[in-house]
Formats: C-alpha cells, sequence, structure tokens
C-alpha cells in the first residue's frame, strides 16, 4: 500500500532511561544519610525505566482485577483474580523492600532509602497500596509484642508468597488496613463493627467495612467497637491451620484510577481478630501507621509529579513548532521552570520528612515532632497540588497527552486518590491544628526547622514572619484552616531549598510561591529569573 505522508515531528518514547537520575532526589538522599542507597535506588530506577516494565504497569490497569465469590459448586471463595503483571509487579516491590524491609534494616537512612525507591518505581501506582500497607502495618503492631514477634519476620521479608494460606506456612506476607465503614468514612469513632471477645484471648468481629483495599492480603489492621470501646485488632485472611476466616468480599469498587490495585466491601461475620494495643485505643494504636501512610501518598504525589515533568520535558525537547523546539520558546520554558520548581520543592520536603521518620523510629524526639506537623501540612498541600501540576505537564504533550497511549491520562487520574486517602484536604488540614493545639512542641521543632534557614533569603524570612504573625491569632481558626496550613507546607519546603536547592530554584520557589499571594496557573514564574538552569536539571534522567 503506497505511503500518503511521512511521520515528521513524532516524540520518541522515553524508554531506557533512569527514573532516579533526579538532582534533587540523589543530593537529598546523601543529606538525610542514605547516600549508601545510591546504587540500590539506581538499578531500580533503571529497571523502572525499560520498556519491559512500563508495559507491566501498563497491563495491570489494562486488565484489573476480578472477584470470584463462589466456586462452581457454589462454595463461597471469596478470590481475587489479578493479572500476572500485577504479581510480577509486586514481586519486584517486595523483592526490592518497597514493602516492610527497613523495619529490618539496622542502618540508619534505612526508611530514607526506602522512600526513594518507592518514588523511582512508577510505573504502576495500584500495586503501591499494598506495599504501602505493610510498610505502615509493622510498627502498629509492635503494639502487641506477641504477634509482633510471630508476623513481622514475614511482613520485612523480601520473598512475594501470594494465595490464601496458613500466614505461618508463607515465605512472606503483604498487609492491609479495613477501617472505614459506610456511615462515618473517616470518623471512625462511628465505627459500627463490633468485636466480641472469646474466652480462648480472641475476638469475634461482626460488620460491613466500605473500603477494605487488597483483599487478598494476608493480614489486617481493623476497627472495631469491644466492650472497651474503639480497638484495633489484627485480622487474618486465613486462620492458623488453613481455614479460610468469616470474611465475605462483597463486591469491588469501581474507581476513577488506581484499577489495577482491588477494593472492596467486605462484611466480617464472626471474623477471628487478635487485640492490637489497650482495648478502647484502637485510634492511639493507629496513629503510627497513619504516619507512614501518609508520607508515602507525599512520596507517590512527589513522584508522579516528577514523572509528570519528565515527560513534559522530554516531549518538549523533541517537538517542532513555528521553527524551533517548544522547550527553547519562552512561554514553555516558564511552564517547564515552575513545574520543576514544584517538583523540587515536593521532593526536597519529602525526604526530609523521611529522614525525620528515620531518625524518629530510633528515638529522636525533636524529630518526632517536626514529623508530627511537617508531615500533616505537606501532606494537605503536595497532595492537592499534584494533580494540578499533572495536568499541566499533560497539556505540555497537547492532544497527544490526552491519549491513552501516552500514559498521562493513566498518571492523571492516579494522583487524587493521595489527596484523599488516610485523609482528604480538610481532614488533613484540621489534624494540623490538633497538633498545634494539643502538641505545642511540635509548633516548636516546626519554627526551629524553619529558622535554620533564616537570613538565606529576604523573601523567605518575611514568609516566615507572616506565618508566625497568623499562628498568634487562633479567631476562626477552623475557617482559615487550609491558608495556615497552606502557608505552613511553603515555609517548610521553601526552608529546605533555601538550604540545599540551586540558588535559581530557591530564588524562583521564593519568588512565586512566597513574595506574593500566589496560587495561579504554572508558568507564571515572574521576570527576571534564571529559567535555563531549571530545565536543565530535568534533562539528567533520558541524559544519564
Amino acid at each position: 500500500m503506497p505511503a500518503t505522508h511521512e511521520v515528521l515531528n513524532q516524540v520518541p518514547p522515553l524508554v531506557g532511561h533512569d527514573t532516579s537520575a533526579d538532582p534533587a532526589l540523589r543530593e537529598g538522599l546523601e543529606r538525610e544519610g542514605a547516600g549508601w542507597a545510591l546504587d540500590e535506588v539506581s538499578a531500580l530506577g533503571r529497571l523502572a525505566g525499560t520498556a519491559e516494565a512500563q508495559e507491566l504497569g501498563r497491563q495491570a490497569e489494562r486488565n484489573p482485577p476480578r472477584l470470584r465469590t463462589h466456586d462452581r459448586y457454589g462454595h463461597r471463595v471469596d478470590e481475587v483474580d489479578y493479572d500476572p503483571a500485577y504479581h510480577r509487579l509486586m514481586e519486584t516491590a517486595v523483592g526490592h523492600g518497597l514493602h516492610g524491609a527497613p523495619w529490618a534494616d539496622d542502618r540508619p537512612g534505612a526508611h530514607v532509602a526506602r522512600a526513594a525507591k518507592f518514588m523511582v518505581w512508577n510505573v504502576d501506582a495500584g500495586h503501591g497500596c499494598p506495599i504501602s500497607m505493610t510498610y505502615a502495618v509493622v510498627p502498629a503492631l509492635r503494639a502487641n509484642p506477641t504477634l509482633s514477634a510471630r508476623f513481622e519476620p514475614l511482613l520485612t521479608n523480601t520473598t512475594y508468597d501470594p494465595g490464601l494460606r496458613d500466614p505461618a506456612t508463607k515465605a512472606g506476607l503483604v498487609a492491609g488496613m479495613s477501617m472505614t465503614e459506610k456511615q462515618g468514612g473517616s470518623d471512625v469513632r462511628a465505627n459500627t463493627t463490633t468485636a466480641t471477645p472469646q474466652s480462648d484471648g480472641t475476638h469475634l468481629l461482626t460488620g460491613h467495612k466500605w473500603f477494605t483495599s487488597a483483599p487478598m492480603s494476608d493480614l489486617f489492621l481493623t476497627l472495631a467497637q469491644a466492650p472497651g470501646g474503639l480497638s484495633c485488632f489484627l485480622v487474618p485472611r486465613v486462620l492458623p491451620g488453613g481455614e479460610r476466616n468469616a470474611m465475605a468480599l462483597m463486591r469491588l469498587k469501581d474507581k476513577l484510577g488506581n484499577r489495577s490495585n482491588a477494593s472492596s466491601e467486605i462484611e466480617y461475620d464472626g471474623a477471628v481478630g487478635w487485640l492490637v494495643g489497650e482495648e478502647g485505643r484502637g485510634v492511639r494504636t493507629i496513629v503510627e501507621m497513619v504516619n507512614m501512610t501518609r508520607l508515602d501518598c507525599v512520596i507517590a504525589s512527589a513522584g508522579g509529579m516528577r514523572t509528570g515533568l519528565v515527560q513534559a520535558a522530554h516531549h518538549a525537547r523533541h517537538r517542532r513548532a513555528f521553527g524551533r523546539a517548544l522547550v527553547d520558546q519562552p512561554a514553555m520554558t516558564n511552564v517547564l521552570a515552575d513545574l520543576a520548581v514544584e517538583s523540587e520543592a515536593a521532593t526536597a520536603a519529602m525526604l526530609r520528612l523521611a529522614g525525620a521518620g528515620d531518625r524518629a523510629v530510633r528515638g529522636d524526639e525533636e524529630e518526632s515532632a517536626l514529623r508530627r506537623i511537617a508531615l500533616a501540612v505537606t501532606k494537605y498541600y503536595v497532595c492537592k497540588r499534584a494533580p494540578v501540576a499533572v495536568g499541566e505537564a499533560l497539556e505540555c504533550l497537547g492532544g497527544n497527552g490526552y491519549i491513552e497511549d501516552s500514559d498521562m491520562p493513566r498518571l492523571y487520574r492516579e494522583l487524587p486518590l493521595l489527596s484523599i486517602w488516610e485523609g482528604s484536604g480538610n481532614v488533613a488540614a484540621l489534624d494540623a491544628l490538633r497538633a498545634l493545639a494539643r502538641e505545642p512542641h511540635t509548633l516548636d521543632a516546626f519554627l526551629a526547622e524553619a529558622e535554620r534557614a533564616q537570613g538565606a533569603d529576604r523573601r523567605y524570612d518575611a514568609a516566615v514572619e507572616r506565618l508566625k504573625k497568623e499562628l498568634t491569632s487562633f479567631d476562626d481558626i477552623e475557617l482559615r484552616a487550609r491558608r495556615l496550613v497552606e502557608q505552613m507546607a511553603l515555609v517548610f519546603a521553601g526552608s529546605q531549598l533555601v538550604r540545599h536547592a540551586p540558588a535559581a530554584v530557591a530564588d524562583a520557589f521564593c519568588a512565586s510561591r512566597l513574595d506574593r499571594d500566589w496560587g495561579g496557573a504554572f508558568g507564571t514564574l515572574p521576570p527576571g529569573l534564571d529559567l535555563d538552569p531549571i530545565v536543565a536539571r530535568t534533562a539528567t534522567a533520558y541524559d544519564a
């Protein structure tokens, strides 16, 4: 068949690159005490950049999990079937220690290294959900030393062993969470699932859970109302000895994104659970787990921003319009530089939080206090900004970015979840206010961190002083919660950039985010900034 046209001016696929080749990520790893992990992170980044890994991510989403409630004879089986690509992704994530492995690693910086790996393994968001939950379950489980000793070695083992069997017979375990109910959502104290004590020390749980992701996991942390109040329980999918626990999968959720991950409604009908922590102190027991999953929301949001930025910059370097490469046109330069500033700020803040978390679990009380407040405000802000940033990156590709083949729609669909998971915007903002009111030492730690960067940039200094003034009044505090928390998040990110980022990046951040009432579209950096070195930092991913 004769050719009717030539294919010209189309952008080559972005494959064979290193997703860890991000200066902000590598510099932050060194700064936060995990420079020893650079080779490990690079190996995973190179794997994520392969055509094979990217295709596995596409397959896992295109072939979403399917629920089988009964077998051919009418017996309940309550199993979810996943595409083989999903299992290969899980095997890689577990094998590289993205799940619970850092809890078995005594090296300082182990949790920072894991954060970097979680960010660069960006080929599919759905399988990251059980990986994140397995990571988060371990510290909560330590509230019951007996259960921790029994299951932690399997939760931290780097062998992926799918299938429903007695946990004690498996080489490795994956854990999930089963918290929310339809009448309460984030208000878990409104839960109605009951837990009835038994003579053998177990409890029997009865009730309906509205969201339980990764229902083929081996263990679940669950909240239920015991006689002493709302309590935390560990519920195995399969009981010791091999009998299935009394958990019925009612249906899978039809979600906007995160489609490779099964999210289900389940019913407990006398399911066996083991108490974790004190009876009536369920929320307190799971707080550490929430901290870990909130950090993962920030990590994944920062990773999504970086992925979108690299795709946009790659496109702009190869696509020409009106006689010039897009990247050389001032309007596009401004957009890419603005996206790069947002990405670097998110990455720097995330790594500082990962470092604080690493030091907190090793007993540093000041770092624990900083993490408590800075994580709440950063989770609010970064997770809000990520969908907007990736939407702008998608637009850089024009109509091509709106087509599924570009992978940008899939990336765009994933990001709103991260703002919702572990507390949507209002919940995160109000949690920050709760920390300010009930744990004033967290504000002291936050301001101490902010003040370490003072003296380097007048605009940053002025932002810190404005924030301090805002914090002197608690009038209408809930009404202005989002504005206050946004200011705190910008000061926190700004403190990292002013101290550690290249001058051009810090200058652009302070000029756009701190020196005016910012909130407009990307690509509105003011005149007089040096944008070329900012955009140049985006090239390292595919020039490495």
